[in-house]
């Protein structure tokens, strides 16, 4: 289903980054990846994306690809204005370092 609606609203950010989500709850953390790539690439203004995705690499012990994730989500989050999921993106960041 929310591949279907993938398709057929590309420019809502909402159901890739509930497929991302749907993949990693499955266990098809490839996909899951694959997905949250997909989502960065076309809608990066997105918040909510940096901290599942960095949480996502970090389980997959990709440690430095989620510092980059979180630190792109930072400076997102900061011009978005959204201080508290900078906040919850620099301690997951720092948790790392």
């Amino acid at each position: 289903m929310l591949e279907t609606r993938v398709g057929a609203t590309p420019d809502d950010p909402f159901p890739r980054y509930g497929l991302a989500l749907e993949y990693k709850r499955l266990g098809r953390s490839d996909e899951a990846v694959e997905a949250f790539v997909a989502l960065g690439q076309r809608h990066p203004d997105y918040v909510p994306q940096y901290l599942m995705f960095g949480n996502l690499l970090e389980a997959l012990g990709r440690a430095e690809e989620a510092i980059e994730v979180y630190g792109r989500g930072i400076d997102v989050a900061d011009k978005a204005g959204d201080e508290h999921a900078g906040s919850e993106l620099e301690a997951a960041r720092d948790a790392l370092q």
